[in-house]
């Protein structure tokens, strides 16, 4: 019986390590996913800024084919007055001009959000509960040990050396895995609230710009089809605003 239980108490312990490794697998992982999408969306942002308030006008800024969060809300602002501007007849565009864009302005920015939040969770779970995971493990090592001194009635070293060793570990790695998930959650966390106060902000300064033209949606020239000619054909150009 002593050594079924020993048995046991070994293969929990066991699974309480193979338990932390697929943590520490998981958050690791994680780290370097968020890691390469928060220095793609720097690198887009960056470029999409500079390009935009760069552009001549409202007609140059629609037609800038950038990827980014940003980028993302502009399209659906200038998407969202050229709806706008059609006869509609359901609720979804019943809105004024102002009231619709700032509207879909607002979801773009929840959207962008709830995706740059993508595994956030996760690295929180991780972190609050490796330690736990880790006592977990200790606990049934302890058990372990004393169980062995029962079965061979004697608290010699070579006894429980071997399980409570284990405990120390799993304690240890236990907090070895959560500190990266925690530091990883706080940074990433910081850097969520840092792009969607830019993202607020351009938002605003869009629609003062927007106002100043009336809440009207530029004219986005269509794309002529490419000849051998060097000349471009006339009117693919217009700067008036319906």
């Amino acid at each position: 019986m002593a050594i079924a239980s020993q048995q046991l108490y070994q293969t929990l312990v066991e699974g309480t390590f193979d338990a932390l490794i697929v943590f520490s697998v998981i958050t690791w992982l994680l780290i370097v996913i968020k890691a390469a999408q928060h220095l793609q969306i720097s690198w887009q942002e960056r470029k999409f800024r500079q390009d935009f308030w760069k552009a001549r006008d409202l007609t140059v800024a629609a037609t800038l084919k950038l990827q980014g969060p940003t980028a993302r809300l502009a399209q659906v602002g200038f998407h969202s007055l050229q709806q706008a501007g059609k006869p509609q007849s359901d609720l979804e565009h019943s809105w004024d001009r102002q009231v619709l864009l700032e509207r879909h302005l607002r979801q773009q920015i929840h959207k962008e959000r709830r995706s740059l939040e993508n595994g956030l969770a996760i690295l929180a779970s991780i972190g609050t509960t490796a330690p736990f995971v880790g006592l977990f493990g200790t606990v049934f090592g302890i058990i372990d040990a004393l169980t062995a001194i029962t079965a061979q009635k004697s608290a010699s070293i070579e006894v429980v050396a071997g399980p409570i060793g284990e405990a120390l570990v799993a304690t240890g790695v236990g907090i070895a895995v959560a500190v990266p998930a925690v530091l990883a959650f706080n940074f990433f966390l910081r850097r969520l609230k840092l792009i969607q106060a830019d993202l607020d902000d351009f938002a605003t300064d869009f629609l003062n710009l927007l106002q100043k033209a009336g809440f009207r949606a530029p004219l986005i020239p269509e794309e002529q089809p490419q000849t051998n000619s060097a000349t471009p054909a006339a009117g693919t150009t217009q700067e008036a605003y319906s």
